[in-house]
């Protein structure tokens, strides 16, 4: 289910993306955009782009395996940035997202880490969420049911680990313009030709055909900088 047939009569906007730059840091060079953020040399010869659900298992194994090798062999080095894009696929994941980029724009990469690698915790609060439960998450205003899906899956904690106490939590899920601009960044996404699930990736703006693990992933990508 998309998002945005959720959210139907929300303003539509796009906010400007903010980039925190550290020269030769690449691991620390960070721009968020209203759909997800980007890390690493801006200059980089290639991109990785990762098309990502917070409510994929497949994607948070993806996260637990790549992610170190992804960033001390290509993006510490400079020669990859990799663009994590948000792609929604219900009001549990427009939820999470929401709660990356609640902050600094600096820490949302590491944001966006935390809450994949606690999935195995959290997820199964949401499988095995009771029929009141999921009511809460139904009726009312938007961002009384976000607050709901936030405490019924245990999403706060993850936050508060990241230094977003429940006042700027809340704040940020009661965000109405994010919200449009993420549901509608994920829904161009989701209209990317060869994008069919998650996870997927792209090279330099090419879907990678049959690619949706880090073991996949990495024999191309040792491919590609090996013809280089």
């Amino acid at each position: 289910m998309k998002v945005t047939r959720l959210l139907q009569v929300l303003a539509i906007g796009l906010a400007a993306s903010v980039t925190i730059a550290a020269a030769g840091n690449w691991p620390a060079t960070v721009s968020v955009q209203p759909g997800g953020h980007t890390v690493g040399n801006p200059a980089a010869p290639v991109t990785l782009t990762e098309y990502v659900s917070y409510t994929c298992p497949h994607c948070a194994a993806f996260t637990r395996a790549g992610d170190g090798a992804l960033q001390t062999g290509y993006v510490a080095p400079g020669r990859l940035k990799i663009e994590v894009r948000h792609l929604l696929r219900d009001p549990v994941d427009l939820t999470v997202a929401m709660l990356v980029n609640c902050g600094a724009p600096a820490r949302v990469p590491q944001n966006h880490i935390a809450f994949m690698r606690a999935q195995p915790d959290w997820l199964p609060r949401v499988t095995d969420a009771t029929a009141a439960q999921r009511a809460r998450w139904t009726t009312g205003p938007d961002a009384a049911r976000r607050r709901a899906i936030a405490s019924d899956a245990g999403l706060y904690a993850i936050a508060e680990g990241r230094g977003i106490d429940r006042a700027a939590a809340d704040r940020c899920l009661a965000d109405e313009a994010k919200a449009t601009r993420l549901a509608e960044a994920s829904e161009a996404g989701w209209k990317v030709p060869g994008i069919t699930g998650t996870p997927s990736f792209a090279l330099n703006g090419t879907v990678l055909a049959g690619t949706h693990d880090w073991a996949t992933l990495e024999w191309q990508l040792a491919a590609r900088y090996r013809s280089q």
